[in-house]
């Protein structure tokens, strides 16, 4: 059993900076690989970066690629998302999530969530 709570949302103006946390409760989180996701008002939910258990491998959508920056560290059971260059289209409510052995793309191959928190970039 694998407890997420993520923090760091907030409003910041377009072009600013933010960094998420996700900590994780229980023993065996390096085991996990950590996938954050978003969703937006009237959007479908959507995969934004993952990072294996060990760290050594990220994945980034498209749409925040050289923007976002996903990092872990498994001795704090923590995983951040840092994001810079944030845009309007940036803002949605944020959700780290959890899953063995590898990142997955799709958020229905997730084992535990976040209750999420919440990123406003203003314009």
């Amino acid at each position: 059993q694998v407890q997420l709570v993520e923090s760091g949302g907030g409003l910041v103006q377009a072009g600013g900076s933010l960094r998420l946390s996700c900590v994780a409760s229980g023993r065996t989180f390096s085991r996990y690989a950590m996938g954050w996701f978003r969703q937006a008002p009237g959007k479908e939910r959507e995969f934004v970066s993952g990072i294996s258990w060990s760290g050594g491998t990220a994945y980034y959508a498209d749409s925040v690629k050289g923007r976002f920056t996903i990092s872990r560290d498994n001795a704090k059971i923590t995983v951040y998302l840092q994001m810079n260059s944030l845009k309007s289209e940036d803002t949605a409510i944020y959700y780290c999530a959890a899953r063995s052995p590898i990142v997955s793309y799709r958020g229905a191959d997730y084992d535990y969530w976040g209750q999420g928190t919440q990123v406003t970039v203003s314009s």
